[in-house]
């Protein structure tokens, strides 16, 4: 039970780091290729919206915050994904596992978002914005995810037991018997 409350702790910290670096990265890029630091954002709200967020520029609470809470939402979710699949190898904590893994995430996250998702719930910042600032974005998410697995690797440890080691054995007590009369 402990280890899914480090996987959901893993998923919330990792996620939100992810959603920092990425938002951050969909600002800068936003502002320089289509004009506006929010249009990015706003056009991830089209899955509420529609069509019309692809063509805001200025933040506004109906489309900016939608479309954060919406990204941030995705990135936790993906972090769990991770957080659960990793907790089951000792091997994907260490430096390389965690940024292999996160990179796989990132990609995984790539290919959902934008070969399998039907239209509507797509990111929509890929209308605003380039496919090498897409890339960067994503790779912002796998920074992200590995800075909150290497956070809280250490705390994993606790948790593992050695799956091949038998339990051990009590050692045998020594009984002595008296019997009635000899002592």
């Amino acid at each position: 039970m402990k280890k899914w409350k480090l996987v959901l702790t893993q998923g919330l910290l990792a996620g939100s780091l992810a959603s920092a670096f990425s938002t951050a990265v969909l600002a800068l890029t936003g502002r320089r290729e289509a004009g506006s630091a929010a249009a990015p954002l706003n056009a991830v709200s089209h899955w509420y919206w529609g069509d019309e967020a692809f063509d805001r520029q200025d933040a506004d609470l109906g489309h900016t915050a939608v479309g954060y809470l919406t990204h941030h939402s995705a990135a936790i979710f993906w972090a769990t994904v991770y957080a659960a699949l990793a907790s089951q190898k000792p091997a994907s904590r260490t430096t390389p596992g965690v940024l292999l893994g996160a990179a796989a995430t990132s990609a995984t996250a790539y290919l959902a978002d934008f070969k399998l998702t039907p239209h509507r719930f797509t990111p929509g910042y890929e209308h605003r914005l380039s496919t090498a600032a897409l890339v960067a974005v994503h790779a912002a998410l796998a920074v992200g995810l590995a800075a909150g697995a290497l956070a809280l690797r250490d705390q994993y440890a606790d948790e593992e037991e050695p799956e091949d080691q038998e339990p051990e054995e009590p050692e045998p007590r020594i009984v002595r018997h008296v019997r009635a009369g000899n002592i």
